[in-house]
């Protein structure tokens, strides 16, 4: 009975340590930063300035300038070059004419690279000066170990950027209403499509209720990255993980360790016996039992 009792005890401190600031996560990523989206405050890194390949998150910056260009209502007929980009796509045929707003969606929800050289030239006048502008960007933004060559994210040698930039550059984008629209978006149907667009970020779809966006990316090279927003009355919280195979797992831990240490919530989470989150302990399992790679 005393043995059960400690065996109990034990598994309840070990379940309760990363959640109520006995000790911070440990993640699988082998680059990560945590940070409070509203004071840019950092509340967790890990080799969180070291430069890395980033895959698609890129698309944020590709998303954000489009946004802000103002040209969100053209048309824009979609290039051969774009037709025939390598990776992720939305099936853009050549000389189709779509919405830069639909593309942007196709961008963010479905990571398509067709869209975003489809973007890049027609709001850049070519790739080329789609990515001065990315860059120009990134330096006045404070990304001072970033680099971009294209605006999809595919793997080059002087496309890289950080932890802690792309959680700048999340910090940025969500401070324009229409990208937050977009991100958090689960669902968007083109008028030029006969099927809608799902969010591959399941953490928004599925996984977390808490979640408010963010961004996908994968390259062999690369390995698993991704961005994203979350919040919890009245907190909001941004993880970037970098090469994590576990990047669902992570982020959620790293988000429920970073709302028990923030300011206190005026009302509390509803607790189970363990000390977790009933919502959390539900997701967690959901995630272990179903999909823990995405």
């Amino acid at each position: 009975m005393r043995m059960a009792f400690f065996s109990c005890l034990l598994i309840g401190l070990i379940l309760l340590s990363p959640l109520h600031g006995i000790a911070k996560p440990g993640v699988s990523a082998v680059n990560a930063v945590l940070m409070n989206e509203s004071t840019g405050e950092v509340l967790y890194e890990k080799k969180a300035h070291e430069k890395q390949k980033i895959a698609s998150i890129t698309k944020i910056m590709t998303a954000i300038i489009a946004i802000e260009s103002g040209k969100m209502n053209e048309t824009v007929k979609a290039s051969k070059r774009a037709v025939y980009t390598e990776g992720s796509s939305i099936y853009l045929e050549q000389g189709e004419k779509m919405l830069l707003k639909d593309l942007v969606y196709g961008l963010m929800l479905r990571s398509g690279n067709d869209a975003a050289v489809a973007i890049s030239e027609h709001v850049g006048g070519s790739l080329e000066g789609f990515v001065y502008l990315m860059n120009k960007k990134a330096r006045w933004i404070g990304m001072t170990n970033t680099h971009f060559e294209n605006p999809s994210g595919l793997d080059g040698e002087k496309h890289y950027s950080t932890a802690y930039d792309m959680a700048l550059l999340m910090r940025y984008a969500m401070n324009n209403k229409i990208f937050e629209k977009v991100t958090k978006t689960e669902m968007y149907k083109s008028e030029s499509r006969e099927y809608a667009w799902k969010n591959k970020n399941k953490l928004l779809t599925t996984y977390y209720e808490y979640s408010t966006g963010g961004k996908t990316g994968y390259t062999k090279s690369a390995g698993r990255t991704l961005v994203s927003t979350a919040s919890k009355d009245g907190t909001d919280l941004i993880v970037v993980t970098l090469q994590d195979p576990n990047d669902w797992i992570d982020h959620i831990n790293l988000y429920e360790w970073g709302f028990e240490n923030t300011d206190k919530p005026t009302i509390a989470s509803p607790k189970d016996s363990t000390g977790f989150s009933e919502s959390f302990g539900n997701i967690y399992r959901q995630i272990i039992g179903i999909d823990i790679n995405g």
